[in-house]
């Protein structure tokens, strides 16, 4: 078994756009208005932005933590900054002599989405 998509909620799909362009740093595969859904391929995942969908804690797998967030610049939101969550001593949820840094911000609808980069110690 596979993961195939995520819904995440949005109510503005145009301002939805706008954010996940910048912060996936790709434009959307789909826009399809209405029904109100937008698609982002998240390394053959879907991400879908619906405007019916409830809000989901999407964590996304990022090069460095630090830097994501400056590019996104000062108007996004931080609800946790950077910060080590676990080292990795072996291959079972992570890279092995990784530290698992994280963070989280909020998106422009108001979801909350998580940041992970695996760094090495």
């Amino acid at each position: 078994m596979e993961l195939v998509q995520i819904a995440q909620h949005a109510d503005d799909l145009t301002r939805a756009a706008a954010f996940y362009s910048q912060l996936l740093e790709s434009e959307p595969t789909g826009l399809f208005d209405p029904p109100g859904l937008l698609f982002f391929d998240l390394d053959g995942v879907r991400l879908l932005l619906d405007r019916n969908a409830p809000s989901s804690l999407v964590y996304l797998h990022v090069e460095n933590v630090h830097e994501t967030i400056e590019r996104l610049g000062p108007g996004v939101e931080v609800l946790s900054h950077p910060h080590v969550i676990f080292t990795h001593e072996d291959d079972t949820l992570g890279p092995a002599g990784h530290e698992e840094w994280q963070a989280f911000i909020r998106d422009s609808e108001g979801n909350t989405v998580g940041l992970v980069a695996f760094q090495p110690r």
